[in-house]
């Protein structure tokens, strides 16, 4: 019940952040649905694809898609409230990698992986559904933007997750801490203009 709670909140914050880029880019009700399911799902769909998951998990759980279905329905009707909070996508596009991170490690601890592939398949989990998005937006992916802190905050997040299990307390709070530090290294990251080094620098001179 945990997980699958984790995995609806993750559904829903990617399922927003989709729905605010399709409406800055003015697409109509059917794409707005669209750019909407590819970010919530589309990098749990790759996941499922990779470890032999299949039909993958939204074909056989049509709450998923319901669930997608309503916060379009939801962000739609209520986008000017949505847009007057600061910083609105990039807050949920946060907390969704934050979720979906963990949810990809533990989808690679049940299929037996080691940790290193678990981290690659949370990872995966967490930046795909983006990576879609902004493709089918005609943008270059968040993923890939030097100037952004995004697969990096998911892989630091997973590798805390297994120094955390370690130590001497529930594996709960190391599954919700290692999100709070995903979400937590992306703010502070964002905040105070921290990014990976510029290579182009050496390159260009």
């Amino acid at each position: 019940m945990f997980y699958f709670l984790i995995d609806i909140l993750g559904t829903i914050a990617f399922a927003i952040s989709g729905v605010l880029v399709a409406m800055d880019k003015k697409l109509d009700l059917f794409g707005i649905f669209i750019i909407s399911f590819v970010t919530a799902v589309g990098g749990g769909t790759l996941r499922d694809v990779l470890i032999g998951n299949t039909p993958v998990l939204w074909m056989r759980e049509p709450v998923y898609i319901t669930v997608i279905a309503i916060a379009v329905i939801f962000s739609v009707i209520f986008v000017k409230q949505l847009k007057y909070l600061r910083r609105t996508l990039f807050l949920f596009d946060t907390i969704g990698i934050g979720l979906f991170t963990m949810l990809g490690i533990e989808k690679g601890l049940s299929a037996d992986l080691l940790p290193v592939m678990c981290i690659a398949l949370g990872t995966i989990t967490a930046c795909f559904g983006g990576v879609i998005r902004d493709m089918l937006c005609n943008e270059i992916p968040v993923i890939f933007r030097r100037k952004e802190i995004y697969a990096t905050a998911c892989i630091m997040g997973g590798v805390s997750y297994f120094v955390l299990v370690l130590l001497p307390f529930d594996a709960a709070y190391a599954y919700v801490g290692a999100i709070l530090i995903i979400i937590v290294t992306r703010l502070l990251a964002v905040k105070f203009g921290i990014a990976l080094p510029n290579i182009y620098r050496k390159v260009d001179s």
